[in-house]
C-alpha cells in the first residue's frame, strides 16, 4: 500500500470526491462534490480557519481505497481525522489509521479526534446505527466505519441521538406542554415564524445565539458572522418558514429552532436538474421535517420546551413525521416527547491518544 500526501493537485483531488461516489450509491451519498473541491483547493468560507492535510491511500494497482485529512487549529493539541472514507478491508484501513497516526504524533499532537470533517459548522460525528435511507443534515457513512475505528485504538468521547417522532394530528394532546407554552407567552414571551424576507434577520439571531450556546461543545470553533452566512445562506431555498421559530423577550431575541424538509440527499446533488425539481416539490409537499438546530439563552430556563410544542403545532396542522436531530447526551432536549419516539439514531463521536 502507497500513502500520497496532495496539496491542490487536480488529480488528486478528483480521486480524493470520486471515492465517495464509489463507496456509496445514489441515494445515500451525502457528499456535495463542489463543496468537497472548494474545501480541498481551500477555497471554502472557513478555509482561513484551519490547516487542513490531504491524503489518500493507494492499493493494488495504484488503486485509491481509502481517503483522509487532518485538520488543525493553531493553538489547539488535538488533530482532527475526517473526510475519511475506506473500503471495507482491515489491512487499508490499519495503514490508513496508522499513517494518520505517525503524521500527527511527528507534528507533535496528543490525540486524534474523528470523524471531523474539517470544522464544527461542515460536519463531524459518525453514524453507528440504523443504517437505512439518510435524513438531511445527517453525518452519513458506512456501516462497518465504527469497527474499523474502534480496531485502530478509537474508543468513544462523545454520544449523540436523533429521535424520529410519530406523525401528529389536531386531536394530539400533550397538557403539560400546552401549559408550559401557555405560560411563557403570558408572561409576554413573543414565539413566532420569521416571514421569507427575514432571512438574514433569522442567520443573525442564530449566529448570535449559537455562538454563545454551543461553545461548550466539542471541536466548537467560534467563526466571523460575515463566514457563518457564507456558509448558511443556501438554507434560504430549502427552508419552510413556518417551520422555524424565533423567540423574544422585551424585544431581544432568546431563543431559535430551525427546522427543514426532509430532501435525503438531494440538496448535495443540485447539479442534476431532475434533483432540483424534486426539492422544489419536496418544499411545497414534505413529508417529514427534520428539527436541526435548537438554542435558548441560559437566563430563560424552560423557554425550549415552549418553543418546541410551537414547533408541534405546525407539525399537528400538518400531520406530518419528524426527526429531533443530533442531540447531545445529557442535554434537555433528548427528555422532550418521548412517548412520541419511534426510532432512536446514534452517533459517536471518536479520539485516540497519541504517545
Amino acid at each position: 500500500m502507497k500513502l500520497i500526501k496532495f496539496d491542490k493537485e487536480d488529480k488528486y483531488i478528483k480521486e480524493f470526491v470520486k471515492l465517495a461516489a464509489k463507496i456509496y450509491d445514489a441515494n445515500d451519498n451525502m457528499e456535495n462534490p463542489d463543496t468537497m473541491k472548494k474545501i480541498l483547493k481551500e477555497e471554502h468560507p472557513l478555509s482561513k480557519y484551519f490547516t487542513l492535510d490531504k491524503f489518500l491511500v493507494l492499493g493494488d494497482q495504484d488503486k485509491v481505497e481509502g481517503r483522509f485529512c487532518i485538520t488543525t487549529y493553531e493553538g489547539d493539541d488535538t488533530a482532527y481525522l475526517g473526510f475519511f472514507e475506506c473500503v471495507n478491508d482491515a489491512a487499508v484501513a490499519k495503514f490508513l489509521f496508522d499513517s494518520a497516526y505517525d503524521f500527527c504524533k511527528e507534528k507533535g499532537y496528543a490525540k486524534i479526534t474523528g470523524p471531523v470533517d474539517a470544522s464544527f459548522w461542515i460536519k463531524y460525528r459518525l453514524k453507528i446505527n440504523k443504517f437505512e435511507a439518510p435524513y438531511t443534515g445527517e453525518p452519513y457513512n458506512k456501516d462497518y466505519y465504527f469497527k474499523l475505528f474502534k480496531d485502530n485504538g478509537f474508543e468513544v468521547a462523545e454520544h449523540y441521538t436523533s429521535h424520529a417522532f410519530r406523525s401528529i394530528d389536531e386531536e394530539y394532546s400533550n397538557a403539560k406542554f400546552e401549559e408550559h407554552y401557555k405560560a411563557f407567552l403570558d408572561s409576554g414571551y413573543e414565539i413566532r415564524s420569521p416571514k421569507e424576507e427575514e432571512f438574514s434577520y433569522c442567520i443573525d439571531v442564530v449566529y448570535r445565539l449559537v455562538t454563545d450556546l454551543y461553545s461548550d461543545f466539542p471541536i466548537f470553533k467560534d467563526v466571523k458572522h460575515e463566514d457563518f452566512c457564507e456558509v448558511f445562506k443556501n438554507y434560504k431555498q430549502i427552508m419552510n418558514m413556518n417551520m422555524t421559530k424565533v423567540a423574544c423577550y422585551k424585544g431581544e431575541e432568546v431563543g431559535f429552532y430551525v427546522s427543514v424538509p426532509d430532501y435525503g440527499n438531494l440538496v448535495y446533488h443540485t447539479n442534476n436538474p431532475l434533483n432540483i425539481m424534486k426539492i422544489l416539490n419536496i418544499k411545497k409537499k414534505p413529508k417529514r421535517y427534520v428539527m436541526l438546530y435548537m438554542g435558548v439563552d441560559q437566563k430563560h430556563r424552560g423557554l425550549g420546551k415552549a418553543i418546541v410544542y410551537s414547533v408541534m403545532k405546525e407539525l399537528m396542522a400538518s400531520g406530518l413525521p419528524s426527526i429531533g436531530a443530533l442531540m447531545r447526551d445529557g442535554k434537555l432536549t433528548q427528555t422532550y416527547a418521548t412517548g412520541d419516539i419511534t426510532d432512536v439514531y446514534e452517533y459517536v463521536l471518536l479520539e485516540r491518544g497519541i504517545n
